[in-house]
């Protein structure tokens, strides 16, 4: 199993590239502001967030609204790539209908779509920490294992509703619900240190993975500080583990999604 996936993600991976390239200029194509919305749409959102927090809560958080975008960027990132891999085969049954391509490969056309996305907002909180003048350190370098580990996680929890999807036609709508819950479990506008007590505090760090990824980001971008460091590699064990059983049955079951999309 492992010399095929290597071998057809070889194989495609020039197709996942382009498609999400394609993808990407589609969606502006027809926007005035073009690209500009890649940027507009996570800045908008923090600066509501940061109005309805910092105003309305009176969130009293160092770099509040580099706080937020960092959350928001991973967020979205994680949130985007996992609901739309619950449609995903039917939306692309003009494709797979007609010629063979590991499902997988579709995956990650829209993680590379989100994930130059992500990116970009990435781009826009270096800027903001220069412009807040935040303190740097060499964790900040620990940024590149968590974003790996938050693809591996997101790719993993994406072929297991790939799969699903397929058979379970009100599964995008329970989806959209759990991530809804997920969401405000993840601490993406407060600090869930600051909110609530242990042990509550470290049982949603370890069994949230979206939620140790965010703290853990802001951590070594914002505060200097290392992340968990053998929870993050757990997570990134567990990550790898779903992958392969996700792989593994739709590399089993790839056959039988054209007939039932």
């Amino acid at each position: 199993m492992f010399k095929k996936f290597w071998r057809d993600v070889n194989k495609y991976f020039n197709y996942a590239y382009v498609s999400a390239k394609s993808e990407l200029k589609s969606e502006v194509a027809n926007s005035h502001l073009s690209w500009l919305w890649w940027i507009l749409d996570p800045l908008l959102f923090m600066l509501v967030y940061t109005f309805i927090s910092s105003i309305v809560f009176r969130q009293k958080i160092q770099y509040f609204p580099i706080f937020v975008f960092i959350g928001l960027s991973c967020w979205q990132f994680f949130e985007k790539t996992v609901k739309q891999s619950v449609k995903i085969v039917s939306q692309n049954n003009h494709i797979v209908a007609k010629v063979y391509l590991p499902k997988y490969i579709l995956i990650f056309v829209k993680i590379m779509s989100n994930g130059f996305k992500m990116l970009v907002s990435f781009s826009l909180v270096i800027i903001m920490m220069l412009i807040y003048r935040v303190q740097l350190s060499f964790n900040i370098l620990y940024i590149i294992p968590l974003l790996l580990t938050l693809l591996v996680i997101t790719f993993a929890f994406s072929t297991i509703m790939l799969h699903f999807g397929v058979y379970v036609e009100d599964l995008a709508n329970v989806v959209n619900v759990l991530l809804r819950l997920v969401f405000y479990m993840s601490g993406i506008f407060y600090s869930i240190k600051g909110k609530l007590p242990e042990p509550y505090i470290t049982i949603l760090l370890k069994c949230n993975p979206v939620a140790l990824m965010i703290d853990d980001m802001r951590e070594c971008m914002l505060y200097c500080n290392p992340p968990h460091r053998k929870v993050l590699l757990l997570w990134f064990a567990v990550g790898i583990l779903i992958s392969i059983l996700g792989v593994s049955v739709i590399y089993k079951n790839e056959n039988s999604y054209v007939k039932v999309s």
